[in-house]
């Protein structure tokens, strides 16, 4: 979610988390996790984001995470 916002708008310092809540839907077998981002809104302040995380080779989630980060004053729009 972050490297998202980041992209968006672009290095900015001091973008902070201000809220991370994940879900755990069932246990993930041994081996890797893999996170799938979206961006669901990018204001002026907030960005929200939502991660489905998966097991290698599986179809259904195991975790779901949603996360916002604050975007200081005057850097939303910057890298737009």
């Amino acid at each position: 979610g972050y490297l998202m916002t980041l992209a968006r708008i672009g290095p900015v310092p001091l973008a902070v988390t201000t809220s991370a809540s994940i879900d755990f839907m069932r246990k993930p077998p041994p081996g890797d996790l893999f996170g799938e981002g979206r961006l669901l809104k990018l204001g002026r302040l907030l960005s929200v984001t939502d991660v489905l995380i998966r097991a290698e080779g599986q179809d259904e989630p195991v975790a779901r995470a949603t996360v916002t980060y604050a975007i200081p004053p005057g850097a939303a729009g910057e890298g737009r």
